[in-house]
């Protein structure tokens, strides 16, 4: 079942919101499948910087990914407290480590704006929106470029 991870929600959709450092970005929900605690994934050789290894769940092996490295944000050091979110991926399904879940938010009318231009295509790719709360302003993430179109096929 392919999830679209890359379109703004509807409104009334729901996002969840995770906190990597001191930023927050919104998921999709219906790109999430679980929510589980850290624990250390089993390392991959040779894999890039932020892919932290790989993770058993039910007896699917998932790789785990640092999402704050894969947001060029540098290297997450996972504690007892970091999550990690458990999402689908076009066909592939892998683990976003992140520093905590801290909100459901519902989309309404409006609320998500298009992100600033910065003259990256990078940020382009990772951003679809952006969004002001009570809390400060929230990036939604596009997942489908958490991982090479080429690499989705092969986690699949």
């Amino acid at each position: 079942m392919e999830v679209s991870t890359s379109r703004i929600p509807s409104p009334g959709a729901e996002l969840i919101s995770v906190r990597i450092g001191d930023q927050a970005y919104a998921i999709d929900i219906m790109a999430v499948r679980e929510i589980r605690g850290w624990t250390a994934a089993t390392p991959l050789p040779h894999a890039p910087p932020h892919v932290l290894g790989m993770m058993n769940l039910r007896g699917a092996i998932l790789p785990v990914i640092d999402l704050g490295a894969r947001l060029g944000l540098g290297p997450a050091s996972p504690s007892a407290s970091s999550v990690v979110v458990v999402a689908q991926i076009g066909e592939a399904q892998m683990g976003l480590v992140v520093d905590a879940v801290s909100d459901i938010l519902t989309v309404t009318e409006g609320l998500i704006q298009p992100p600033p231009e910065v003259g990256s295509q990078e940020s382009a790719a990772y951003v679809a929106g952006v969004m002001t709360t009570d809390t400060g302003i929230v990036s939604l993430l596009s997942l489908n470029h958490i991982l090479p179109a080429d690499l989705q096929a092969v986690a699949a």
